[in-house]
């Protein structure tokens, strides 16, 4: 039973060393919340990314592994939160194709470990889980709402799309507070380069400096939502404090094709992509939305939540980014300017 004496509402955040949990810590730490989060081994993690937002003496760090309900029990149990984020498990679709077992444990399998140990030990709480735009697929050329059904095409999306499945089954079978944000792409500095929004801008400014000649990429032709992940960690916050749970799409409701992101990210530091850019088959995906878009207008009219930033600032941001950290610039002082 959580303590009524306690004075500030406490928060854990599974899978806090990552970008999402990084910015979600930074935002409640803000709003007077006692911060907690947990990875696989503390010991052994890196938290460049909770440093480089200053957070490492702001935040309780724990070791917890989603995949193992006695872990997961452990942690909750001791922590007694308030509200639990599931931030947790594999982050990339390109890798879930090498490592499917490792998408589906991590995701679906972590989820389940913690609805069910809310539902015996903290029926009370509020649990948010991280859910993706990927789970919809091919969207069509249309944008989708929270009522369009899920067609998932990577082993990362069939995870999400059970975790998902999982949470709603919970919020409906136990009444449990449990709610799912459906988060289209979203960016920023502490991306690693595999993903392809760091990737570009990192090598277009390296290419500026002359330290590189050519850019490698796949499939130009994908249109996707980009965001502005400080923004979308807010719609997270925000769902949790609603009166009933709900799942929301969180999106900018502008697409583009990664052309075009390629083009800004370039035009950011004066040079042509085409001169630059080579197209590498292997890089192919064996399965990629063609289009992916977002209707976030629920999540608008309910929750207040309204992006500040689209594509065009994403391109800037991270390329201006990616030129501060090439020319020596503290990669802590990079970070705390988004």
């Amino acid at each position: 039973m959580t303590d009524p004496k306690r004075q500030q509402p406490r928060a854990l955040i599974f899978g806090i060393s990552g970008q999402d949990g990084a910015y979600l810590a930074r935002f409640l730490t803000a709003r007077g919340y006692d911060v907690h989060g947990t990875s696989r081994d503390v010991e052994g993690t890196s938290f460049r990314n909770l440093e480089a937002l200053s957070l490492g003496q702001r935040v309780g760090l724990h070791s917890a592994v989603v995949t193992d309900p006695n872990s997961v029990r452990a942690a909750i149990l001791a922590l007694d939160p308030d509200e639990i984020y599931n931030l947790s498990g594999q982050t990339s679709v390109s890798l879930s194709y090498s490592q499917p077992g490792e998408a589906l444990g991590s995701i679906a399998v972590g989820t389940l470990n913690i609805l069910e140990t809310i539902r015996e030990y903290k029926p009370k709480l509020r649990f948010y889980n991280a859910c993706s735009g990927e789970c919809f697929g091919d969207t069509g050329g249309i944008a989708a709402n929270e009522a369009m059904p899920f067609r998932p095409l990577s082993p990362y999306a069939v995870a999400k799309s059970a975790a998902y499945w999982l949470a709603s089954s919970y919020r409906r079978s136990y009444g449990l507070f449990a709610c799912s944000g459906i988060l289209f792409n979203h960016e920023s500095p502490l991306r690693p380069e595999r993903f392809v929004t760091r990737k570009v801008a990192l090598t277009a400014a390296r290419i500026s400096l002359g330290s590189a000649k050519q850019l490698q990429l796949g499939n130009l032709a994908i249109v996707r939502d980009w965001g502005w992940a400080p923004d979308y960690v807010e719609s997270m916050w925000r769902m949790l404090q609603r009166p009933e749970p709900k799942d929301y799409v969180i999106a900018t409701g502008r697409s583009v094709p990664l052309s075009y992101y390629v083009e800004a990210c370039f035009k950011r530091v004066g040079r042509d992509w085409r001169e630059h850019v080579v197209r590498d088959e292997r890089l192919f995906r064996p399965s990629d939305p063609a289009y992916g878009a977002g209707d976030a207008s629920l999540a608008r009219s309910e929750l207040g939540w309204v992006p500040a930033h689209d594509v065009d600032d994403v391109a800037r941001l991270m390329t201006d980014a990616a030129l501060a950290q090439l020319k020596g610039q503290p990669f802590e002082q990079i970070v705390s300017e988004s």
